[in-house]
């Protein structure tokens, strides 16, 4: 658990993701044609990907992926992002976090 909480404080944005699911493709481009530039961690591709899953999991991550941490907290999954997007909560905590500048 220690190497998820790491990784999710080196970047402002950081998304656990697997190359092959659609709803993590649909946050990461949803995030990035905002201006955001994640750190993106695809665990499929991962020598420790599994391993950082479980972790995931043992945060309260169902299901695994996405996983998206924002100011190096866990906001969630696609759903609680979508959420906040449309509530319009998600780019003032993206700006406040300084991962968007406009």
């Amino acid at each position: 658990m220690d190497a998820v909480t790491n990784m999710a404080s080196e970047r402002p944005v950081v998304i656990f993701s697997k190359s092959s699911c659609c709803m993590s493709h649909s946050i990461k481009t949803l995030l990035c044609d905002f201006g955001v530039n994640p750190a993106v961690y695809e665990l499929d591709q991962m020598q420790r990907g599994r391993e950082i899953e479980q972790a995931l999991s043992r945060l309260g991550c169902n299901p695994t992926v996405p996983a998206v941490f924002i100011g190096g907290e866990l906001v969630g999954g696609a759903n609680e992002v979508m959420s906040l997007h449309l509530k319009r909560s998600l780019i003032p905590m993206l700006k406040r976090v300084g991962a968007l500048w406009v």
